[in-house]
């Protein structure tokens, strides 16, 4: 490798510092928001694990897909890795890769849980995540603007730009969408309850999950701390976000560089509140919803002071354990991306 080559990446990938007092920013080299990266006759080295498990894989042809992608990105000069792993192994395999060396992007498959791992192993690293959105609702995906047809998404990578984004913390672990307590984290123990083998069947389970959840609602008494704000409220659900959801689609945030978390407590009590909740939910009229309460800082903390035994919460549309004390951070520009050149929200950061 000429020095010429190693000194590129090097300073296009160059590691973002720690400091106590969280991320600094990029040292003189490092790509800034709509950046493109400089390309030589070498291209990008890509390294790419799909969860054979994730979404609309499950029903795809990963042989199939497989050589389109090297055909799609060896066309413009880069190279591909290729490793097909089941949802179990998806974790260690993710961190085997952002580990090799000379890797300059992680290409992840699967949905927002397999997102959410990838980045959890790339901050820090110096590469850059690639999400080929293979999931139910790919809302990471949508809010960095990547197309949600694989192939379009894929066509997208062989020239795109490097942007850095936020991701948020839950006493530690990373997640790159939403945190959520109460009725989401209900609906989704009922849905992972029933059987389903498709993106299809996930969405018919989630719609069931939905109703009986809506049909027996449980409230939960949360204390928290919004900045410098003590609010205690009787809820049936809390969502923190990653950057505040935009309006008029479904959640997922505009401005993944945003800076801020969101916070949206429910208001809803009653069978038709939550009707009308989940109606505004689907059209993105948070601001405008009299069934929630919404807030931003860049540090939340959760007190919960009913039982937990029978509560969990929802990290990247996976389960996890709810602790008594949650807090939540916002890390500004801590992940590295690949999106779609000329990306709008890129352009406007």
């Amino acid at each position: 490798m000429s020095w010429k080559r190693s000194a590129l990446w090097r300073n296009l990938f160059a590691i973002r510092a720690v400091s106590a007092s969280g991320w600094d920013d990029p040292g003189p080299f490092a790509l800034q928001s709509g950046g493109r990266p400089e390309m030589t006759e070498w291209g990008m080295r890509f390294a790419a694990v799909l969860n054979r498990e994730g979404g609309t894989l499950r029903t795809t042809d990963l042989d199939a897909l497989a050589e389109r992608m090297r055909g799609m990105l060896e066309a413009r000069g880069h190279r591909l890795e290729i490793d097909i792993v089941g949802g179990g192994e998806i974790s260690a395999a993710l961190a085997e890769v952002a580990g090799r060396r000379g890797v300059d992007v992680v290409l992840a498959g699967g949905g927002d849980g397999t997102i959410s791992t990838a980045a959890a192993a790339l901050v820090g690293s110096g590469k850059a995540l690639a999400v080929l959105p293979a999931g139910t609702m790919n809302l990471f995906a949508r809010g960095l603007g990547i197309p949600t047809a694989l192939d379009a998404a894929l066509a997208s990578f062989a020239g795109a730009d490097v942007a850095t984004v936020d991701v948020a913390t839950a006493n530690g672990r990373i997640f790159v969408h939403q945190f959520s307590i109460g009725m989401h984290a209900r609906m989704v123990r009922l849905r992972e309850s029933m059987e389903f083998g498709s993106r299809l069947g996930k969405m018919r389970a989630s719609v069931q999950a939905a109703w009986r959840t809506i049909n027996s609602p449980r409230a939960m008494q949360v204390a928290m701390t919004i900045g410098e704000a003590e609010i205690t409220a009787r809820t049936t659900g809390i969502g923190i976000t990653n950057n505040l959801f935009g309006e008029g689609h479904l959640p997922y945030a505009d401005n993944p560089a945003g800076g801020v978390l969101g916070i949206y407590v429910m208001a809803a009590r009653e069978r038709s509140e939550f009707a009308r909740l989940l109606f505004d939910v689907a059209r993105g009229r948070w601001r405008d919803s009299a069934h929630v309460e919404v807030h931003q800082s860049n540090r939340v903390v959760l007190n919960i002071r009913s039982g937990i035994s029978r509560l969990g919460a929802v990290m990247d549309g996976e389960l996890v354990p709810l602790e008594r004390r949650t807090t939540i951070e916002s890390l500004p520009g801590a992940l590295k991306v690949l999106v779609p050149s000329g990306a709008a929200w890129a352009k406007a950061a």
